[in-house]
């Protein structure tokens, strides 16, 4: 498991005085990036080999309130990853400073090549690097059919 930690700042809390929803998105993206660079996916490194990685969807699930000043602990476990490396599926947990469970997410996505805007696998090097990467007791080998397991599809706006 990697974890990353943090301080609620000022900008992340919302209306309600506690950690707004698009927080917890900023420290999941934040710590997604540093458990890449940790692992050799740097940003030179996926730029190197045209490559972004794009996200599918976050589900949150909120458990605990977290104030302004407190500090807070991201984790990543690597719940998936599809056998050419192009799909990805991550669990975070938010923990505060008692250890105490605040949110848990979610969040399934794909390396993309940036010259060509269409989802791809891994080049070999960066596929063994990520087949070392530390995975959850939950770990499944993804397939395009996981990348639709809730049956939600684009639809045209109604006029």
């Amino acid at each position: 498991m990697y974890k990353k930690q943090f301080e609620i700042r000022w900008s992340d809390v919302d209306a309600n005085n506690h950690l707004a929803n698009s927080a917890y998105t900023n420290f999941m993206s934040h710590t997604r990036m540093a458990f890449f660079g940790e692992f050799g996916f740097s940003m030179p490194e996926i730029k190197k080999h045209n490559l972004g990685p794009v996200v599918f969807y976050e589900h949150m699930y909120y458990f605990k309130e977290s104030f302004l000043g407190a500090p807070i602990t991201v984790t990543i476990e690597v719940s998936g990853l599809s056998e050419d490396g192009m799909l990805f599926m991550f669990e975070h947990n938010f923990y505060n400073h008692k250890g105490e469970n605040l949110a848990y997410c979610e969040m399934q996505g794909a390396w993309i090549d940036l010259k060509t805007r269409k989802l791809t696998a891994l080049p070999e090097s960066l596929l063994e690097l990520a087949q070392k990467f530390p995975k959850s007791e939950s770990f499944i080998v993804l397939t395009k059919e996981d990348t639709r397991k809730y049956g939600v599809r684009p639809k045209p706006m109604k006029v």
